[in-house]
């Protein structure tokens, strides 16, 4: 035999359930490791039924009653409370669900170019600021803005004709 077929049976044999077959012995006698571990696993046993459980209190079975009775006295909770967790749960997927989906189809997931950035023959060209492309594309991209700060001005040149007659 082995000594993995014997540590398989070894709590058996120390607690006498098992038969000590001439295999057994015949390895036992052979291998002193696993002679040593059944002999270990014998004194074991033998504490074990030594033991003795301690006996619980004289007032633990009126305790135990009395505490039961509390638990049913209180009040139980909603009916959907066992529920409430897993839902708060789901409700905050789906709502993160949607608010994805809101952005993806929005466009806010796509590649938009930055402001200095153009686009030439499907190539993006960096724009730098101060140079003719860069300036062309910062009025075409602020056309609006600018065409309000003319208004500005002739505000202000009219106002400066009012105040000196």
């Amino acid at each position: 035999m082995k000594c993995e077929e014997i540590r398989a049976v070894m709590p058996d044999l120390a607690s006498g359930l098992g038969e000590v077959t001439p295999a057994i012995s015949g390895h036992l006698a052979g291998c002193a490791a696993c002679a040593g571990k059944l002999e270990e696993f014998r004194k074991t046993m033998a504490l074990l039924d030594e033991w003795q459980a301690p006996e619980p209190s004289p007032y633990f079975d009126v305790r135990l009653q009395a505490r039961l009775r509390e638990e049913m006295a209180k009040p139980q909770s909603a009916w959907m409370a066992w529920l409430r967790r897993p839902v708060l749960a789901a409700a905050l997927s789906v709502l993160m669900a949607i608010g994805v989906g809101l952005f993806v189809r929005e466009g806010g997931g796509g590649y938009q170019p930055a402001n200095n950035m153009i686009a030439n023959n499907d190539a993006i060209v960096q724009a730098e600021p101060g140079t003719a492309v860069g300036d062309l594309s910062a009025l075409e991209k602020n056309n609006d803005l600018y065409s309000d700060f003319e208004l500005l001005d002739d505000l202000q040149v009219q106002h400066d004709v009012g105040a000196n007659p």
